[in-house]
């Protein structure tokens, strides 16, 4: 038998975030994934446009330092698709997990394993067994965390978890079912969970031409195109050379079939599953191919047999487990009309208990037409971005099983909220907190569950690699002297934190704002000169004497700036950053 400090199981980002910080914080840990990519949904899984989290005040921990390496080694940048601020390679992601990994010695990874059995007794797991190509393991541990897509480490402890929808009778959500309907409409049946998605990777060659402009693709796709038309709905997730991330939700290649296979006991209906899931989305890709005359065709982008065929599927829902405290959509939404955060998790004690930030809106897949969600989403930059909401410690464990932490979707959150919880940034940074908090409960000879939380929070903020966020507080981006301070004084004092997420009155100590032009200088950057048209509420514009082109900034000051003034009709010189599939320009700067 193997004995380790902290050992983790799965390949999901937050199973790799939460290795990566259990070990560079002391701990003797062991990282088991079933493939050969440890990156989940940032890597294998190809979903390499990553949503939420785009503003620099979100760009902290785990998630940030991720995103700022992939900027230095993505040679062409981010800026490749209209989805999101951020498009890449998957094998550049992977790298760069992988020399992560690699850099940490108190940290191995075993890939190509396979999770036997967990041995759990009286609320405690003492050791997993693994199944690999030279045998049977058994690695024992003081603390486990579940870092798996499908929360598969879960599933074998006596820690209780949900599967699927909750009625709107249990918490009250907005846009949950009523009882009645769970119990008498079929669909909740056929869709215990949302819709999953295996990625493809296609590759575009030149330009499309006019004559393909309007085509539609063949049956059973041809809808798919219906909203936006062929190229848009092509370069929704254009990566750096052309690569394109097939992952469409529209008529695409979502999958809506059977997806209670996902989590059967019997092999042969989870490979069917993942079968049918491959073929239908490489029928769409072949079917965009046949109807843009090759514009689009199968990428390069993972190893085996199949290199346009993602490693692993997107699933977008998990095994949740049943925490603590359960994360509901109430605790997602603003808390007045107008607000820019959603509540703060307070204790008894009047403590805060947040240890994550999540920002993305409230997203659901199924089949059909979207379900309607209780409205979350902000003007901000001169773009759309969520309401920033917290996760608190207690989603993570659970009183039954006290050595048990999970780092992926499969924390304590209801089937409405997961919609916002499940994105990459998110769960790379619960992942960071649950492989800190795994180190510290070694370090002190202690349950997860008897940690104090305001160590958690003043370890996460000082983090000496990644530093991050706790609370949502808008103004103090990731890179400026007084982020750090800011999170301090909001946990000092939660209840100076306004509706608009920002001190109210003046803040115990001075905080120095952020100036115009003291982002950090990015790859790509270019000086930009013409004249501002619009507003925060339609949008603005820069235009020149040869073009045009919309504006959008994810930076604090500029949004202020921006939004606190009519500039329509100035001639301005700034910085920024062309994205031609957006298309808009990023500004970073204001020049004068």
């Amino acid at each position: 038998m193997t004995h380790r400090d902290v050992v983790v199981w799965g390949g999901g980002c937050g199973g790799v975030a939460a290795a990566l910080q259990s070990a560079r914080s002391g701990a003797v840990t062991t990282l088991l994934t079933p493939g050969p990519w440890l990156g989940g949904m940032v890597s294998s899984a190809g979903v390499c446009a990553p949503d939420g989290h785009e503003l620099s005040c979100w760009q902290t921990g785990l998630w940030g330092a991720f995103l700022r390496q992939l900027e230095l080694e993505e040679p062409t940048g981010l800026d490749h698709n209209w989805v999101s601020c951020f498009g890449y390679r998957p094998q550049t992601a992977e790298q760069i997990l992988q020399g992560w990994v690699a850099a940490e010695p108190k940290l191995e990874w075993r890939a190509n394993c396979k999770l036997e059995q967990v041995h759990c007794r009286q609320g405690h797991i003492h050791s997993v067994q693994i199944l690999r190509v030279d045998g049977v393991e058994t690695v024992a541990a003081e603390v486990f965390i579940d870092g798996s897509d499908l929360g598969d480490l879960l599933a074998q402890t006596s820690a209780p978890f949900r599967w699927g929808w909750e009625a709107k009778e249990l918490w009250d959500e907005p846009s949950a079912p009523e009882q009645s309907r769970l119990e008498n409409e079929t669909f909740f049946q056929r869709q215990p969970v949302q819709s999953p998605t295996w990625v493809v990777m296609g590759q575009l060659h030149g330009e499309l031409a006019q004559q393909h402009l309007n085509a539609i693709p063949r049956a059973p796709f041809q809808r798919s195109t219906a909203n936006f038309g062929l190229e848009k709905t092509v370069t929704y997730g254009r990566l750096p050379g052309g690569l394109v991330m097939v992952n469409w939700p529209l008529k695409g290649n979502d999958w809506h079939n059977g997806l209670g296979r996902a989590i059967s006991a019997d092999a042969q209906e989870r490979e069917d599953l993942a079968h049918e899931m491959q073929r239908h989305s490489k029928d769409f890709l072949a079917a965009l191919s046949e109807c843009s005359g090759g514009w689009i065709a199968p990428g390069y982008a993972f190893p085996g047999e199949d290199p346009s065929l993602a490693l692993m599927p997107y699933w977008r829902e998990s095994r949740r487990l049943i925490g603590r405290t359960t994360v509901t959509e109430r605790d997602l939404l603003p808390i007045s009309t107008g607000a820019l955060r959603g509540p703060i998790p307070i204790d008894a004690k009047g403590r805060c208990t947040s240890i994550a930030v999540g920002t993305y809106a409230n997203d659901h897949h199924y089949p059909g037409e979207d379900w309607p969600l209780a409205p979350k989403s902000v003007r901000w930059g001169g773009r759309w971005s969520g309401t920033p909401f917290c996760i608190p410690f207690d989603a993570l464990i659970c009183d039954s099983v006290t050595n048990l932490v999970m780092a992926e979707k499969g924390v304590s959150v209801s089937h409405m909220a997961n919609g916002a919880t499940r994105l990459q940034p998110l769960i790379l940074n619960l992942g960071q907190v649950a492989g800190l908090a795994a180190a510290l409960a070694v370090r002190q000879g202690c349950a997860i569950g008897d940690l104090a939380v305001d160590e958690i929070q003043s370890a996460l903020i000082e983090e000496p690699q990644a530093p991050a966020a706790v609370l949502p507080i808008w103004d103090w981006p990731h890179w400026h002297p007084h982020w750090a301070e800011a999170q301090k004084q909001g946990l000092a004092q939660p209840d100076q934190l306004d509706a608009w997420a920002e001190f109210a009155g003046r803040p115990s100590r001075d905080l120095k704002q952020p100036g115009l032009n003291q982002a950090p200088n990015q790859q790509h950057e270019i000086a930009l000169n013409g004249v501002l048209t619009g507003n925060a509420e339609e949008g603005y514009e820069l235009k020149s004497a040869d073009e045009s082109w919309p504006l959008i900034t994810l930076e604090p000051a500029i949004h202020h700036w921006l939004a606190s003034t009519d500039h329509s009709g100035q001639r301005l010189n700034l910085r920024g950053i062309k994205n031609p599939w957006g298309p808009w320009v990023r500004i970073t700067g204001v020049l004068d």
